[in-house]
């Protein structure tokens, strides 16, 4: 056998038996090769069969850590046994309240008549929409201090299209548009495949900072920003009024748009209003049913600036983002007969059931959240690295987000993962909580 190949077992055998455990840093491979008197290149290679093996993980300008040994056989299996349910999913983050397919059935009756059916799907949904979904997206999207003009209001299929369009509307292939340093990753692939350039802003407890923002502005070219000023995905910051008003200010002083996503500002009763108010002409807002309502069945919503109705409008249509005809009818009756207001308060309490599951079990570690949201921010303590510890919940049946994947520009993500709270049962989440708090502190005892 090969020297490398039985250094790494023998490391191996290390991580197998718990002398090095999830998270722990090996030496720089110089340092390696000293302790073991081989050659630079031989450790190099060792470390490669590490890899090779699942074993360890390299982090660029950090080093090499240990990842979690493979779940034992059936581990998967016995989770799910033991919780009623399939290993627990803290990824993806699809609220989903009882009784609320009932209520969305009851909307859906009339659907059913073959005239209603027939104007539905009859012909494809314009961009526009119909007057009625028109004004029954202004119900659903309105909050104290503004409410859009039902004018301005186009539709897509969802909220990642209504992204999208917006997006291609502003932002030439090959231009550059501003983003939270930490921010929604479908923003990164939808920016990719559009050829648009990401340029990093940095934020603080209110989100991003508008004297980043102006001085991104200053540094090259921007032809837009994205951002979240509510419930901002992954840290749950929301700006304040004051704060929305200085963005506004760059944006104008600057004559950038902005992108405003307002998925998830619905969970927050006393939002301030949103930038799109301090700023219309400024301002692109973009939002969606799918966290309102269900993810399967679902519109994407745009609130254009005057002048941009029909750019993205253009935008949805050649993209083939514009809404679907069955969706958008069975959202309009949604709206107007009050089943997307039942819901949401229905997620409003639940949201906060699940933040105190937070606070009893993680209370106790660096979590940035808020009661009202459905997720959390999880600075891992030291020495854990996100990937290693993603590894290791991943080996006891539990699914997160390593930060990384929120990263712009590989900023401040390494030791820290997101906690999806949404997608399952309040039982299955307080065992997975309590779970996630005991595999962090085992790390401390090192």
């Amino acid at each position: 056998m090969d020297e490398y190949r039985r250094i790494a077992d023998r490391v191996a055998e290390r991580i197998a038996d718990g002398r090095l455990r999830p998270g722990d840093r090996l030496p720089p491979q110089r340092v390696f090769a000293r302790r073991h008197r081989i050659a630079t290149s031989t450790a190099i290679r060792v470390y490669g069969e590490l890899a090779r093996r699942g074993l360890v993980v390299g982090e660029v300008g950090r080093g090499t850590f240990v990842r979690a040994a493979p779940a034992p056989p059936g581990a998967a299996l016995a989770l799910a046994e033991a919780t009623g349910h399939a290993p627990v999913d803290l990824q993806l983050n699809y609220p989903v309240v009882a009784g609320q397919a009932e209520l969305m059935a009851r909307a859906l009756t009339s659907l059913a008549r073959a005239d209603v059916l027939g104007e539905a799907t009859g012909r494809p949904a314009a961009a526009v929409g119909t007057p009625e979904a028109r004004a029954a997206a202004v119900r659903v999207l309105a909050r104290p201090g503004w409410e859009p003009d039902p004018d301005r209001v186009l539709f897509a299929g969802n909220g990642r299209q209504a992204i999208a369009a917006a997006l291609a509307a502003l932002v030439p292939a090959g231009g550059r548009a501003g983003v939270e340093e930490l921010t929604y990753p479908l923003v990164r692939t939808v920016a990719e495949r559009l050829g648009v350039r990401l340029v990093p802003i940095a934020l603080d407890g209110e989100g991003m900072r508008p004297d980043a923002l102006a001085e991104a502005v200053r540094a090259g070219s921007l032809s837009a920003v994205y951002v979240q000023p509510t419930l901002h995905n992954p840290l749950s910051v929301t700006a304040s009024s004051a704060r929305r008003a200085e963005l506004a200010g760059v944006l104008r002083e600057s004559g950038l748009t902005a992108i405003e996503d307002t998925t998830w500002a619905f969970l927050v009763p006393d939002a301030p209003a949103p930038l799109a108010a301090h700023a219309p002409e400024r301002v692109v807002l973009v939002d969606s049913l799918s966290k309102r309502l269900a993810p399967g069945l679902t519109v994407g919503h745009l609130v254009a600036p005057e002048g941009l109705v029909e750019d993205l409008a253009r935008a949805l249509r050649s993209g083939a983002w514009t809404a679907g005809g069955l969706a958008l009818a069975a959202a309009t009756r949604w709206a107007a007969d009050g089943t997307v207001a039942e819901v949401v308060a229905a997620k409003r309490a639940d949201a906060a059931a699940r933040h105190a599951l937070v606070e009893l079990h993680l209370g106790a570690y660096a979590i940035r959240t808020s009661p009202h949201a459905y997720y959390c921010w999880w600075k891992l303590p030291a020495p854990w690295r996100a990937e290693a510890f993603v590894a290791a919940a991943a080996a006891r049946g539990i699914a997160l987000t390593p930060g990384a994947d929120f990263a712009t520009g590989g900023r401040g993500a390494a030791d820290a993962v997101r906690v999806g709270l949404a997608s399952p049962p309040l039982p299955v989440l307080d065992d997975a909580l309590r779970r996630l708090a005991g595999l962090a502190s085992e790390i401390l005892d090192i």
